[in-house]
């Protein structure tokens, strides 16, 4: 008996299920197909998900009362016969299932629910308000919460508990309202839709008006031409004064005629044709189109200037001239003489007649007539946009800014200074014949060579495994051991200054190699007076200037050797410095005019810079790429190797001539001295990206130094490792000036 029910609800659950899914009728035409028994009660599907059908209730019961009197638990073994089938079919035949949703919910097609609605307003606000007070936010938001919401009352809204796939299998099937029941998600309720709500969207998807009650297809009704009337709205006769002629039109026409006679209506005449008045020929010559641009081709003449206080015939004590002055101008010229001189009257009235009125105003009439006039275009420019922005000083730290130490010592003027490549010593040369070597740190005097005349040019060997120091004197270059490396240092460099045979007894025609008198150094003897020495960046080569010396004006020395050579057959100019690159086999030779780099492995000219004219300085960066020269029309120019021979950046702070330039060795600085007795220091910074250009912007202006006989601070340096900066005055001191 068992088995048979099992069979007979598993034959009625596939046959529903083949049913329910093999049709796709919509909501509203299942709805439509429907009896009218089954349509005849709609209203909103109770809380517990049931449908509200009499009919459908009273079927249920009496079919549970037969199954009662059947067996009385046919209920209990249909249900496991539909889980069993539920098992065995894995769920495939859900609608929910298949249509990708939870079971229970509505699917995407739903229609809200109508609300009563006043019929006196078709504003939406009259319907009924929501239940769930949240507004507009996003229901995501209570995924995870018990509740959707809150009410007026602000009480929470519970959610309801959702129907499993088998529940919502047999109420799709079972129940007839199912197919009209939408899921409000937002208020968390189901609603059914009525008959009338059905059609309304039958009627929406046909294309159709919604209401069924609107025609747009009435017939036309003429509301004022469908009757035709018989009887005219007034019969009466037209009137005399329709027939006779008008009394005031006549008196008009008497006044116009009199006008007319006495002249006080003119009658227009007709244009005669007259011949053309004279103009100029040559009038638009200088034009090149007929009109400008503003469409004429008369260019009003210039505006006399205004005139100013010394015009005034009181004007104030300060513009009137002094006797000396007065004879100034008498001494001038007509031509170069002002127009007048300015005087001062008590009153108006004893101001005499301008004596050069009439010859003014006979110059403005040749100026006007005579002087062609052009336009000039004015371009509205912001002057804050032209100034470019540049970072504050105090961003860019650390940079050298006070005063710290004042080496005192040298008798006369300070030509030159020099820092060793630790930082800690210093060694100046002075004018009164004397090499001074300084202890950085405490400004103490640690030795005085008395060379016999003065120190133009001191250098540091770079290499710190000799510690020697080299100088300029008349026409000699004297390299000396400092003494202030260790015993192996010493012994080093003594013997690095120790001549051999070879360049003792040798006769060289450039220069002599010979040791000094007191048995420390050597000398190198030039033919002509030399003012400057540098060395190369590993310590064995220096280089030495003669600017007198015509082709030996640049001469190579080589310690390892102790040889010279000429690198230069003939100098084209007057050889101011010269300097290594600190990478590459470069020579930069600055004359007045020029900078020429020579490659000496080539032996060739690589780039020629172009510069104003009166160098006196010269520097080159540590990566190689830029150089920046002093000159003496009182400007700093800054060269990118790579970008131009043309500078840069041309600064002009100085007031006096430069005699000095510095690069910093670590730290993106770099400064300039002049007769002014200031140092410039400036931030320049150099990028590694080659698109990007120099960053450059002063910084600070540091004064020590007094001004003798028209010279100020002569020569400059800064520390190797600190942002330090030496300098070396007129006045015979020397500053050192710390951040």
């Amino acid at each position: 008996m068992g088995s048979k029910r099992n069979a007979r609800a598993e034959t009625k659950l596939v046959e529903q299920a083949e049913a329910s899914s093999d049709s796709e009728l919509d909501a509203e035409e299942l709805y439509l197909s429907s009896d009218d028994d089954a349509d005849a009660a709609v209203g909103p599907a109770p809380e517990d998900g049931s449908t509200s059908d009499d009919a459908d209730d009273e079927s249920e019961e009496g079919s549970e009362q037969d199954s009662e009197e059947e067996g009385g638990s046919l209920d209990d073994e249909l249900d496991r016969a539909v889980v069993d089938y539920i098992a065995d079919r894995g769920g495939t035949d859900d609608p929910a299932e298949t249509s990708g949703r939870p079971p229970g919910e509505p699917g995407e097609a739903e229609v809200a629910e109508t609300r009563p609605v006043d019929p006196g307003s078709d504003s939406s606000e009259d319907e009924r308000p929501n239940r769930n007070t949240i507004g507009n936010v996003p229901l995501q938001w209570y995924k995870d919460e018990e509740h959707i919401g809150y009410d007026k009352e602000g009480s929470k809204l519970i959610k309801r508990e959702r129907r499993d796939r088998l529940d919502a299998l047999l109420a799709r099937n079972d129940s007839g309202k199912e197919w009209r029941t939408v899921y409000d998600e937002y208020n968390d309720e189901e609603i059914v839709l009525s008959k009338e709500e059905m059609q309304l969207i039958q009627r929406i998807r046909a294309g159709q008006f919604p209401h069924i009650e609107v025609n747009p297809y009435e017939p036309e009704v003429d509301w004022f031409t469908r009757e035709t009337e018989i009887h005219p709205l007034s019969s009466a006769p037209e009137p005399k004064r329709r027939f006779i002629p008008s009394k005031w039109e006549e008196k008009k026409v008497v006044k116009l005629v009199r006008a007319l006679r006495k002249g006080w209506i003119k009658r227009e005449k007709k244009d005669e044709s007259e011949e053309p008045p004279a103009y100029l020929l040559w009038q638009d010559d200088g034009m090149v189109a007929e009109k400008t641009a503003t469409g004429l081709s008369y260019i009003p003449a210039p505006k006399p200037k205004l005139p100013t206080h010394e015009e005034s015939y009181n004007p104030p004590k300060e513009y009137l001239p002094t006797e000396e002055e007065r004879a100034a101008y008498e001494l001038q010229e007509e031509e170069d003489r002002p127009q007048f001189l300015p005087q001062a009257f008590d009153s108006l009235r004893k101001v005499p007649m301008y004596s050069n009125f009439i010859q003014e105003r006979f110059e403005r009439c040749l100026d006007l007539y005579l002087c062609p006039r052009t336009r000039r275009k004015r371009f509205d420019i912001d002057p804050e946009s032209l100034v470019p922005k540049l970072p504050k000083p105090r961003d860019l730290q650390p940079f050298p800014s006070a005063l710290m130490l004042r080496f005192r010592g040298h008798k006369g003027k300070v030509l030159s200074i020099s820092v060793d490549p630790t930082g800690q010593w210093l060694a100046s040369g002075s004018s009164d014949g004397s090499l001074k070597l300084w202890e950085v740190r405490t400004a103490r005097c640690m030795h005085t060579w008395a060379l016999g005349g003065p120190v133009h040019c001191t250098a540091w060997c770079p290499n710190n495994a000799l510690r020697i120091l080299a100088a300029v004197v008349d026409k000699k270059v004297v390299l000396l051991p400092s003494g202030t490396g260790t015993e192996e240092v010493e012994a080093a460099a003594v013997q690095a200054l120790k001549l051999t045979p070879a360049a003792s007894e040798g006769d060289s025609k450039l220069a002599h190699w010979q040791a000094r008198d007191d048995g420390q150094g050597v000398d190198i003897v030039h033919q002509h007076l030399v003012k400057s020495v540098t060395w190369h960046g590993r310590g064995d080569y220096f280089a030495s200037v003669a600017p007198t010396g015509n082709t030996q004006a640049v001469l190579v020395h080589q310690l390892s050797k102790q040889a010279t050579q000429n690198p230069f057959r003939k100098n084209r100019g007057r050889v101011v410095r010269v300097a290594f690159h600190p990478a590459k086999p470069f020579f930069f030779v600055a004359t007045q005019n020029h900078v020429r780099i020579y490659n000496l492995a080539k032996q060739a000219l690589a780039k020629k810079l172009i510069a104003g004219g009166g160098i006196t300085s010269l520097a080159v960066h540590p990566t190689g790429d830029h150089v920046i020269v002093g000159s003496e029309d009182k400007r700093l120019a800054w060269y990118d190797l790579d970008l131009s021979a043309k500078p840069y950046k041309a600064l002009r702070y100085h007031t006096y001539a430069l005699r000095s330039v510095a690069y910093h060795r670590s730290y993106p600085l770099f400064a300039s001295s002049s007769d002014d007795g200031s140092v410039h220091v400036f931030h320049g910074m150099v990028y590694q990206d080659l698109l990007t250009n120099p960053l450059i912007v002063p910084v600070k202006i540091l004064r020590g130094h007094e001004r003798v006989d028209h010279e100020g601070v002569l020569d400059c340096a800064f520390h190797p490792t600190q942002p330090w900066i030496f300098t070396a005055g007129a006045d015979g001191d020397v500053c050192l000036f710390c951040n």
